[in-house]
């Protein structure tokens, strides 16, 4: 949009039984036919980019329906069992402080009238899902934008390589700190947030948050261990520590020695990774990436 280009978002607006994508989704399609994002898994989105097309020329809006029972979705692909709404709308209301707010990492609601096309913002406490509500009459689709979940790695180790490439292949924001320049380079990295400074400088000015995952890489207590003191002075949602049963037990006891508590030391999953026998740097970035997840979702 900002180059001028015409822009169609399609967006999954009501489900039924199974469905590959959720209510939420997003598929924006620009003038050109081209397109990113995904509204049933590859089922009917060439039928929905037929449409946007379609709706570019035109203007207005069109509610889109799919469902096993219908000829159209056998046709399309849609074979899953489930029903969906798809909402198309062409883009031409301003998107400043939507996208700003998701730049600065802020919570943010924007609302469409599925009866009109009006859309504006709402107070980010509005809603924390995606849903339909009555508002002055009619019928508003309300979509939360919340910050994108942020992986802090603490220590450009081999293990950090896999770890980087997956969690943003997951659609993590990546940052990577390690003080020692020749681990911290941007060719081991290419991509990533990649920072060559001491964790208790970087963190302060990264700023930690809800969203926020952290884990540490080093196995060296003058750098990990200011880390894992900020992030669990922080409200991060997963704090983590690489190395052996004893190796922990002996990070637990230097941290108790400097006053932390033992509330706060739970919170430390260590070590890091799901039990599932990983023993390459890469299975262990796997069993890291998926005990994030799972604390995720708690």
């Amino acid at each position: 949009m900002s180059e001028g280009r015409g822009v169609v978002l399609a967006t999954v607006v009501r489900i039924w039984g199974s469905a590959p994508c959720g209510v939420g989704s997003h598929l924006a399609v620009r003038d050109d036919g081209h397109f990113v994002g995904s509204v049933s898994g590859g089922c009917v989105e060439g039928e929905v980019i037929t449409e946007a097309l379609s709706l570019m020329e035109r203007g207005g809006v069109r509610l889109l329906e799919y469902g096993v029972e219908d000829a159209k979705a056998w046709e399309v692909g849609l074979a899953c069992g489930g029903k969906l709404s798809v909402y198309l709308e062409k883009m031409n209301f301003v998107t400043g402080g939507l996208l700003r707010d998701i730049d600065a990492r802020k919570p943010v609601v924007r609302g469409v009238c599925l009866d009109n096309g009006e859309a504006r913002l709402f107070p980010p406490d509005k809603t924390r899902n995606s849903c339909i509500e009555e508002i002055g009459g009619k019928q508003w689709f309300l979509r939360a934008y919340l910050p994108p979940i942020r992986l802090v790695i603490v220590g450009a180790v081999h293990i950090a390589q896999s770890l980087s490439l997956m969690a943003s292949e997951s659609g993590y924001d990546v940052v990577i700190i390690d003080p020692r320049e020749s681990f911290a380079s941007p060719e081991r990295f290419a991509g990533a947030d990649v920072r060559v400074e001491w964790p208790e400088d970087s963190l302060g000015a990264l700023g930690l948050d809800s969203r926020c995952g952290l884990v540490v890489l080093t196995h060296d207590p003058k750098i990990d261990d200011p880390a894992l003191i900020k992030a669990l002075s922080c409200d991060c949602f997963y704090v983590a520590a690489l190395g052996s049963n004893r190796t922990h037990a002996a990070r637990l006891e230097r941290l108790r020695r400097i006053g932390m508590g033992e509330e706060a030391l739970k919170r430390i999953n260590g070590p890091a990774g799901l039990p599932i026998g990983s023993t390459s740097p890469a299975e262990i970035a796997v069993s890291i990436l998926a005990q994030m997840i799972e604390c995720s979702h708690r």
